[in-house]
Order: C-alpha cells, then sequence, then structure tokens
C-alpha cells in the first residue's frame, strides 16, 4: 500500500484517539464536576452524568474498534518497513504500548461494566454507604485508566518516524 494510505490510516488513528482519550478527560475534569453545580441531589447528578456517560459509551466503543484495527494496520506496516523491528526501541515501544492498551481496556470495561449499575441500585436501595464505597474505587479505577491513556499517547509519540 502507499504511503498516502498509510497516512489516512495514520490520521484516522489519531482522530479516533482524540475522541476516545480526549472525551474520557471531558468526561472526568468537566462533566463529573459541573455536575455538583446542578443539582445536590444525588440521584439526579448521578442520572445527569450518567446520561453524558451512555451516550459517550457509543463513541467509546466504536472509537476503540477502530483504533483497535488501525492500530493493527499500522503495526503490520511498521514491522514491513523493518522486519527487525521487535529487536529495536521501536519495537519495545510498540510491544509496551500494546501491553497498556489491553490493560487500560481491560480496567476500563470492567468498572463501566460492573460499578454503574451497582450504584444506581444502591442508590434506589438508600445504602448511600455502600454508594460511597463503590464510587470511590471505580473513580480509582477511572483515574487509573486516565493515566494509562495519557502514557499510551506519550509511547505513540516515540513511534512517529515510521509513518
Amino acid at each position: 500500500m502507499g504511503s498516502l494510505i498509510f497516512t489516512m490510516i495514520l490520521w484516522i488513528h489519531l482522530l479516533f484517539a482524540i475522541i476516545f482519550i480526549g472525551g474520557s478527560y471531558f468526561i472526568w475534569f468537566v462533566i463529573w464536576p459541573e455536575s455538583f453545580k446542578l443539582t445536590r441531589d444525588e440521584k439526579e447528578r448521578t442520572k445527569i452524568v450518567g446520561t453524558f456517560s451512555k451516550r459517550f459509551a457509543i463513541f467509546t466503543n466504536y472509537s476503540v474498534l477502530i483504533l483497535i484495527v488501525t492500530g493493527i494496520v499500522l503495526a503490520i506496516h511498521m514491522y514491513l518497513q523493518n522486519t527487525q523491528l521487535f529487536s529495536t526501541l521501536e519495537g519495545l515501544v510498540l510491544e509496551i504500548k500494546v501491553a497498556v492498551v489491553g490493560v487500560a481496556l481491560g480496567i476500563m470495561y470492567y468498572n463501566n461494566l460492573t460499578h454503574p449499575k451497582k450504584i444506581v441500585r444502591l442508590l434506589a436501595e438508600g445504602k448511600r454507604d455502600e454508594v460511597d464505597k463503590i464510587r470511590r474505587r471505580s473513580h480509582m479505577f477511572s483515574y487509573a485508566t486516565l493515566v494509562l491513556l495519557g502514557v499510551i499517547t506519550l509511547l505513540g509519540t516515540f513511534l512517529v518516524n515510521y509513518f
């Protein structure tokens, strides 16, 4: 494939990384803190943030799929450019990046598929102490994911010479 095609694939990869990573930071550093200004009612605030989060989850899932596909294509392209890739520093960076992506996605999907439902159920039951405990755990997972997404971005900057 020509270099124009790989440039387009790289552009698509970067665009969806911006949507996914930028959106994740936006949810946690803009939407969530501002929800406290909208209402003091915990159930209402959870509903507001949940509404935004559900909508963003659609973009997240498509973005992750596109990032994985374009990432695989770009990694193959890198390998074809240098069949000794995995004995180089760039190859090591790529391997680390793939591992960090796997960990970040595992944490993110575990967190997103388990904690919100528990929080909504416990809020409906009026179990505020349990909600606070689960919410703290969920926030730790979310912040860990944000840190890992930052690391992934940083690692990606070491690979730009291939394109």
